[in-house]
């Protein structure tokens, strides 16, 4: 058995709401989409990297995720998304901090989901 590569599903009640955190904070690509639809959804891409969002309120409801993106350079993305977006800063994890097992990491959330920035 192969696998190579792992596609999350992330659900929210308004898509426009993981666009705004993985396009105009991230800067993930919508390699697709699909908005016009009773179930509206978009495929997003970054560096090798694919998830899928959907609009669907009752499995927003359901599932609140948590994210981990690993990095080269924590310091370059904590500075960028720090300065554009500072409002999505976890307010636990606000800056990068050494973990206990050895990880770089800092934190973001929307209302629907968090995402952990490692790098170790």
């Amino acid at each position: 058995m192969n696998f190579t590569k792992l596609i999350p599903s992330v659900f929210y009640t308004d898509i426009s709401d993981g666009l705004k955190l993985f396009v105009d904070c991230l800067e993930f690509t919508i390699a697709h989409k699909d908005l016009n639809t009773s179930q509206p959804y978009c495929v997003l891409k970054k560096d090798g990297i694919s998830l899928m969002l959907f609009q669907d309120e009752q499995l927003a409801k359901e599932h609140n995720p948590e994210l981990r993106l690993a990095t080269d350079n924590i310091e370059e993305v904590y500075a960028k998304v720090s300065k554009s977006h500072p409002h999505l800063l976890h307010p636990n994890l606000d800056k990068v901090t050494v973990r206990p097992w050895g990880a770089k990491e800092f934190a973001i959330a929307d209302n629907q989901l968090g995402i952990r920035f490692q790098q170790w």
